[in-house]
């Protein structure tokens, strides 16, 4: 009476696997196919106060310059990718930013690609992953920073709950092949309940679809315990690990023993301080002490180290 019943194995073959195989694409990403090397180097853009942020300062043109400036200094010392993320905005909305924010750094994008010819991200801090994906999508981005894709994290800003699904749906609907970073147990947050690291990586990658996961310290500039890394790297079996804070000249060669490539901003600035701007002399050290992969004798102070094993525990919960 009903002959499509007969054949439901097939039909349900037909209609299921794709997405299961779409969903592998995403997350399969080679760092070789958008950086050109295997361990991109991404320097960071930290953008002055945007308008309506608590420290804007009336003046965009200053804005724009500097962000250009920091662009061209980054991709003359040889960085593989520039984010731009609007760094300075602190205090940060939770979530969604003001619309101003959106349109500033949507024109900050297109110049800067105009300016420099390696792949652009974008993080829209603290935690608008639709704004990105719009911002990156319409301007040709390759890639965005979530700082929560899933889980709970209590913040600054008070709880921030990651929303993957609306995330991956929205990149869908615009067409997008936009790249996801995502951070695992975000810096300046603190997990609700106790997930450990390889718990944490798995649902990021497996059930949050991430095409890449980022590992920090505890604050900026604080880098990530090379031991997590190695953790992190073993969880995501072949998704791309990326440091996310901390990496200095003294640091980065061990860590990328254990990482497929770095976000570094704090360290290519004048003094090691984030409040300065990028000092094109350091940008070319730490990338050639990355290229020769040995540490520089350079003396940086190094921030204290802080491992998430310790508290959030090792191995499968």
């Amino acid at each position: 009476m009903f002959p499509w019943l007969t054949d439901w194995t097939s039909f349900g073959s037909q209609y299921s696997n794709p997405n299961v195989n779409r969903a592998k694409e995403f997350k399969n990403v080679d760092v070789n196919q958008i950086f050109k090397t295997a361990h991109p180097i991404i320097g960071v853009v930290h953008l002055l106060p945007l308008p309506t942020s608590p420290c804007w300062g009336g003046n965009l043109k200053s804005v724009i310059d500097r962000a250009e400036q920091e662009a061209t200094a980054l991709a003359a010392g040889g960085v593989d990718g520039v984010m731009i993320e609007n760094f300075f905005d602190a205090p940060f909305a939770k979530d969604t930013v003001d619309p101003a924010v959106v349109s500033v750094m949507t024109m900050i994008a297109r110049r800067l690609m105009r300016l420099v010819s390696v792949p652009i991200g974008i993080n829209v801090l603290r935690n608008d992953a639709h704004s990105a994906i719009a911002i990156a999508t319409c301007t040709g981005a390759r890639f965005i920073r979530v700082n929560v894709l899933t889980g709970v994290m209590a913040t600054d800003q008070g709880l921030i709950e990651g929303k993957a699904h609306e995330v991956m749906r929205y990149r869908r609907e615009l067409g997008s092949d936009v790249k996801i970073f995502a951070d695992v147990l975000v810096k300046h947050a603190r997990p609700l309940g106790t997930p450990n690291l390889i718990v944490a990586v798995q649902d990021t990658i497996e059930r949050g679809l991430a095409d890449a996961v980022i590992l920090s310290g505890w604050s900026t500039g604080t880098p990530p315990n090379p031991e997590d890394l190695e953790l992190a790297q073993t969880a995501a079996q072949g998704t791309p690990v990326f440091i996310g804070s901390g990496a200095n000249l003294d640091n980065v060669a061990k860590l990328l023993h254990s990482a497929d490539g770095v976000i570094v901003s704090s360290a290519l600035k004048r003094h090691g301080r984030r409040d300065q701007p990028i000092d094109p002399s350091r940008v070319a050290r730490f990338v050639e002490a990355v290229r020769l992969g040995v540490p520089s004798d350079t003396n940086l102070t190094c921030l204290p180290t802080h491992t998430q094993t310790e508290i959030m525990g090792r191995g499968s919960s």
